[in-house]
């Protein structure tokens, strides 16, 4: 019998960014898409962004249920389970003929997500094959990106160019998912030695750990919150600028934000965590701003400079909460802590992403426009404060430390 094919530790690390690839392909793959289910099936914009909105209400409840899964069966089995459902779902989404199937495919996209990236983003941690410990938060941030990046330019391309242009797009998704599902098989077992009874069971994050989830889950939500407009929107918007029809323009500008987020994390492996959440806020203030400008001006040079800043904010803010947790959660714990902070930050998400389109669809881009962006732009102020905080109190338990005081008194 043929002896299969086992990775190590750099062939495990490298499977669990292609998942994670794989989770914001799926997760990207339609946004282009929305104005042509729109006009083909006459959906609203609050349709639309509902569809969008069903992925993470549906990642939610895993998270909710099952966030610790992960640390029970372990890594390659809740990876495996992943996988295999958001492949399922390009194949709903190739054939689907109304709006029902597209929700059925966004929920078990959001399933199989759940699954999936608490379980990859810890593997990336544990095998990480580098000396720098931020390294792996770095390629989390730019395998993320990278799926996204392909999922919109691929999309408009074969929407453009090639002929079926609804169904190509999840052919393709569905081929990468099945060759996703063979790199995690060929990494080695990393299961409990003891039996483990799997139970639902929501995720939680050890003790003393409260303002460093708070921070990280914060930063995170601002990345997500501000992503989900775009993603939501912003096909509508980059075909009202620019006055096209033209999908594969569209989907080219709507990639410039995800290549942008991938080439600043390529920057970030040496940059504090902390600092990185100070920079993501404070750049995503000015991405919101430039949001709401472009809107009024009507310009598609703004668009393309809102595009590149956000992409920069997502950057460190993403990168910044998930290189504080991943550096403080104990590895016993590690999936359950990360997935109870991507539930929170799902949750921001969905609500942003729904809340958006109602507005839209009942006031107009311009006057939601005017309502969401001071939301999200608190949430960015809240992101500044709790790093600055964490920040003066760290350093003072340093100092006290220095200065012959315990931790435990310091505190």
């Amino acid at each position: 019998m043929p002896r299969i094919l086992r990775f190590g530790r750099r062939g495990t690390f490298w499977s669990a960014a292609a998942v994670l690839a794989l989770c914001l392909w799926a997760s990207g793959a339609p946004s282009v898409l929305y104005p042509v289910y729109a006009a083909e099936w006459n959906l609203s914009s609050v349709v639309t962004t509902s569809v969008f909105g069903a992925y993470p209400l549906a990642l939610l409840v895993v998270l909710l249920v099952f966030g610790g899964l992960s640390d029970a069966i372990g890594r390659r089995r809740a990876m495996l389970v992943g996988v295999a459902l958001i492949t399922l779902s390009a194949a709903i989404f190739a054939v689907a003929p109304n709006v029902g199937f597209l929700f059925a495919g966004r929920v078990l996209q959001g399933v199989g997500t759940g699954f999936a990236i608490g379980a990859a983003s810890a593997a990336l941690v544990e095998n990480n094959t580098s000396r720098n410990p931020r390294f792996a938060s770095s390629m989390a941030t730019v395998s993320t990106s990278t799926g996204l990046t392909l999922a919109l330019f691929a999309s408009g391309v074969l929407v453009q160019l090639a002929p079926l242009p609804l169904v190509l797009s999840f052919a393709v998704l569905f081929v990468l998912g099945l060759f996703v599902l063979g790199l995690v098989w060929c990494t080695p077992g990393d299961a409990p030695h003891t039996l483990v009874r799997v139970r639902p069971q929501a995720p939680r994050f050890p003790r003393g750990m409260m303002r460093v989830f708070m921070l990280s889950t914060v930063s995170v939500a601002v990345a997500y919150s501000i992503g989900a407009m775009f993603l939501s929107l912003g096909a509508q918007m980059a075909r009202d600028l620019t006055g096209t029809s033209n999908v594969m323009v569209v989907g080219g500008l709507l990639a410039v934000s995800s290549l942008t987020i991938g080439v600043t994390a390529l920057l970030l492996s040496r940059v504090h965590a902390h600092l990185s959440i100070m920079i993501g806020a404070v750049v995503s203030l000015a991405g919101l701003g430039l949001m709401a400008a472009t809107t009024a001006s009507g310009s598609v040079v703004l668009f393309l400079v809102w595009c590149v800043v956000g992409g920069i904010g997502y950057s460190f803010a993403f990168t910044g909460g998930l290189t504080l947790l991943n550096r403080t959660a104990p590895e016993h714990h590690r999936g359950g802590t990360l997935s109870l902070m991507y539930l929170f930050s799902y949750l921001m998400q969905a609500v942003t992403a729904i809340g958006a389109g109602a507005l839209v669809t009942g006031l107009g881009l311009g006057v939601a426009l005017g309502i969401a962006v001071p939301v999200l732009g608190v949430l960015c102020m809240v992101g500044l404060v709790l790093a600055a905080v964490d920040l003066v109190a760290r350093r003072r338990i340093f100092l006290d430390a220095a200065l012959g005081a315990s931790p435990s008194e310091a505190a």
